[in-house]
């Protein structure tokens, strides 16, 4: 993928992740077509994404459409779809993608990537997100704050090359890439904040800050990352030795995000809770490893779902 010139983008499933990144690369002059749901493409078709950030509010032209098969063409694709509908997603887009195009997977979860590659030949780069966004209606795109990428190869078979080219382009689009060379670690960190924070949004509908001020939080927080923790390690993952101050910082750098579980929830969607803290909770019976704060909150929620949409 040359970094010198403007590329042809495919984001799948342009929800409020899909369309920042999506944004910021046609901002940057990038043909980006952005595939979502009915009412997102009808907006975007009219009059383009509506992008409010922190330092503009623009409505940016993209292309639009509903069906997969418009990853057809795409240097890049951006894999942006719930982490229970991957396998599906990944199957459909799979008969339509250029043969040198590159897969950029942007979903919660740390086994996204595999699931993915199982169903399309081409290279999966796994990127860890850390944006902090919503969409307001259909179209309209608000960003809460940061916007930042972690990619690497797990498997050691993505060329230096392409993960260099690929942080060139999103950084020309003004979006801050970090390579890693551990970058399972990275995703299980993402991990350990989602499981931290996700829930507890959910259950409670409060953004972080509000949400972090509460009496008890915080401690039961440093359970859930300890449990998770100790889950990666028992996977043979290797993480940061500092990530409960991290867990706490990102209620300073985020104080009015509402978890996407949070979201999901009090707009009657089928949650990804499954994949967070119901993943730690399967992986740590599989390792005799004991989550029995994660399995609560893991039970809350699918409660929660199971009232609202009968999930």
């Amino acid at each position: 993928m040359d970094d010198k010139s403007p590329i042809h983008v495919a984001v799948l499933g342009a929800g409020a992740v899909g369309c920042f990144f999506g944004g910021m690369l046609a901002r940057a002059g990038n043909r980006v077509m952005l595939i979502g749901r009915p009412a997102h493409v009808d907006a975007f078709r009219k009059s383009g994404l509506h992008f409010e950030a922190l330092k503009f509010d623009e409505q940016i032209p993209v292309e639009a459409s509903t069906d997969a098969a418009a990853v057809r063409g795409a240097r890049l694709v951006l894999f942006c779809v719930k982490s229970t509908d991957t396998e599906a997603a990944a199957a459909q887009i799979a008969p339509h993608l250029d043969a040198d195009a590159v897969v950029v997977n942007l979903q919660n979860g740390v086994d996204n990537t595999e699931r993915i590659q199982t169903r399309i030949s081409q290279p999966v780069i796994p990127a860890v997100v850390y944006v902090a966004t919503e969409m307001k209606g259909p179209g309209h795109l608000k960003h809460h704050g940061r916007g930042d990428l972690v990619i690497g190869s797990l498997d050691g078979k993505v060329l230096p090359d392409v993960l260099q080219n690929l942080k060139n382009q999103f950084e020309k689009a003004f979006i801050p890439t970090q390579i890693s060379a551990n970058v399972a670690g990275e995703l299980w960190a993402k991990l350990v904040v989602n499981c931290a924070y996700n829930a507890l949004s959910a259950i409670t509908q409060l953004p972080y800050g509000k949400l972090i001020a509460g009496a008890g939080v915080r401690e039961s927080m440093r359970a859930v990352v300890e449990e998770t923790l100790a889950v990666a390690k028992a996977s043979g993952v290797s993480m940061a030795p500092d990530m409960l101050a991290r867990i706490y910082g990102i209620a300073a750098a985020m104080p009015t995000q509402y978890s996407s579980t949070a979201q999901d929830l009090a707009r009657g969607k089928p949650t990804e809770i499954d994949h967070l803290n119901g993943y730690v909770v399967r992986r740590g019976e599989a390792l005799g490893v004991p989550t029995p704060a994660n399995r609560v909150l893991h039970a809350l929620v699918r409660l929660l779902e199971a009232k609202k949409i009968g999930v």
